[in-house]
């Protein structure tokens, strides 16, 4: 298991060709960098420009990205009512949006019949893919690549089935 710094994050998108698509399956996410955000957020100090400062570095990530016309895709699997962490994440949600990827939302109750990795994944030209780890509390374990095919097939095969029933960020209402 290796940590992507952001050097090695933007060597991925980098590299990426075609397509990156994002699966992501936990209601709460810890990781030590969006603590003082989410915080200030349920205090009611945070907005859109607060928001963009904040993931600045990741939003020209995915702009660079775009602009080689690589497709961004998320998909976020949530449960119902959402978490806490699900509002400040569809709050912030419009500045990707902006920077190029293309979001939805699939209620977990509408992915019960799919088969599903064990963890969050990014799928990168359907040839590689990128596990990302995280303990039971949602704080950042690391990353994992792995490029055997059989495990490609599985991951782009449960996003494409997730992102055909996912509903699109405009459309999606929190409950």
């Amino acid at each position: 298991m290796e940590s992507l710094d952001a050097e090695g994050w933007a060597r991925i998108f980098q590299e990426c060709r075609e397509s990156a698509y994002h699966l992501e399956m936990r209601d709460h996410y810890a990781v030590a960098e969006e603590q003082a955000d989410v915080e200030r957020w349920r205090v009611g100090d945070w907005g859109p420009e607060q928001d963009a400062r904040s993931k600045a570095g990741w939003l020209e990530l995915m702009r660079a990205t775009a602009a080689r016309n690589v497709s961004l895709r998320r998909v976020r699997i949530v449960s119902e009512p959402v978490s806490e962490y699900i509002r400040f994440e569809h709050e912030g949600t419009p500045q990707n949006l902006g920077a190029g990827e293309d979001i939805r939302w699939l209620p977990r109750q509408r992915a019960s019949s799919l088969a599903l990795p064990g963890n969050d994944c990014w799928i990168f030209d359907g040839a590689k893919v990128l596990f990302n780890h995280f303990t039971g509390d949602g704080g950042w374990v690391g990353n994992e690549i792995s490029t055997e095919p059989d495990v490609v097939k599985l991951c782009a095969q449960a996003f494409a089935s997730a992102w055909n029933r996912a509903v699109p960020h405009g459309d999606f209402l929190l409950k």
